[in-house]
């Protein structure tokens, strides 16, 4: 489930070991999540993202392959890794793309069967267009990601009650190049303590250099960002690079914190939004143009 880099990966090592293998990818192509955020530059570098059994498939089709210690975007990962991959003779004749899974089950058993439920063929529901069939399987891998199904902005992992539109974006948009007019010039409120936020907490500072009036505010539930080491306390240079800038931001004032903040609900209010919540056990309300929300993946 997924033609993702873990999804193309692991149809890799079935192939090679001569197990029949589909990968059903719901998106017209592979890679549909990487390519939301593809603008983004990783910080694992090539050589922790490439699959071994993904290289041997890859070296008969005459690839070449990046630099190990480079760090791609998205973009680059999509065009220069999963496309070439997808297109060798192997995977090619096994991807569906346009099918999306609605549900996995075990053919013949209802949620109150057990019996013999492990030696039980799988059963999937596809859905292709208008078109809904079955199929069955042995095992069942499900690489499909979590990048479309965000923790939800309240402490109490409840929806925000009210209708928020444009108002809300998941996490790493482009704010300096397709989403910059969703920023520029406006008060802006990253929710989340993870490396989304900081990648995009970085960026919206670039953008208030460009365009004055832009205001960056970055809520977090805890006390403090214990998960967003500094460039010596990471094994990764890239990471630990994105923690030691966002800390100076805050230091420097070019990123206003707002720490611990547990978010209740989330309303509209005119043309912006009011968020209102505790922060240290006492009422608190914040009013901006627009969230990111980037309070991680489920």
């Amino acid at each position: 489930m997924g033609a993702g880099p873990v999804g193309l990966a692991a149809a890799a090592h079935l192939l090679e070991r001569g197990l029949d293998v589909v990968v059903y990818e719901a998106g017209p192509s592979v890679g549909t999540a990487v390519r939301a955020w593809g603008h983004t530059r990783l910080f694992s570098p090539w050589q922790y993202v490439i699959d071994p059994a993904a290289r041997r498939l890859l070296g008969p089709a005459g690839w070449t392959e990046p630099r190990p210690s480079s760090l791609p975007t998205g973009h680059d990962l999509v065009a220069q890794y999963l496309e070439p991959l997808a297109a060798t003779p192997p995977l090619a004749s096994v991807i569906r793309y346009g099918t999306w899974i609605d549900a996995v089950s075990r053919q013949g058993m209802d949620r109150t069967r057990s019996t013999g439920r492990a030696d039980t063929p799988f059963l999937l529901r596809l859905r292709s267009g208008d078109t809904t069939n079955t199929v069955t399987a042995r095992a069942v891998i499900d690489a499909s990601g979590t990048y479309t199904t965000p923790n939800p902005l309240t402490a109490a992992g409840l929806e925000p009650t009210g209708m928020l539109g444009t108002r809300i974006t998941s996490a790493l948009p482009d704010v300096l190049g397709a989403d910059r007019a969703r920023f520029a010039e406006k008060r802006v409120l990253v929710v989340g303590a993870g490396h989304s936020a900081a990648n995009t907490l970085i960026k919206l500072a670039a953008l208030a250099k460009e365009a004055p009036g832009t205001e960056v505010l970055w809520a977090i539930r805890n006390p403090g960002t214990a998960r967003l080491g500094t460039d010596a306390a990471d094994g990764l240079a890239a990471r630990g690079q994105l923690g030691s800038t966002v800390h100076g931001l805050v230091e420097s004032g070019q990123v206003q914190q707002i720490a611990s903040y547990e978010i209740d609900d989330v309303r509209a209010d005119g043309d912006q939004v009011t968020v209102t919540g505790r922060r240290a056990g006492e009422p608190f309300a914040v009013t901006v143009d627009v969230i990111v929300n980037a309070t991680g993946f489920r």
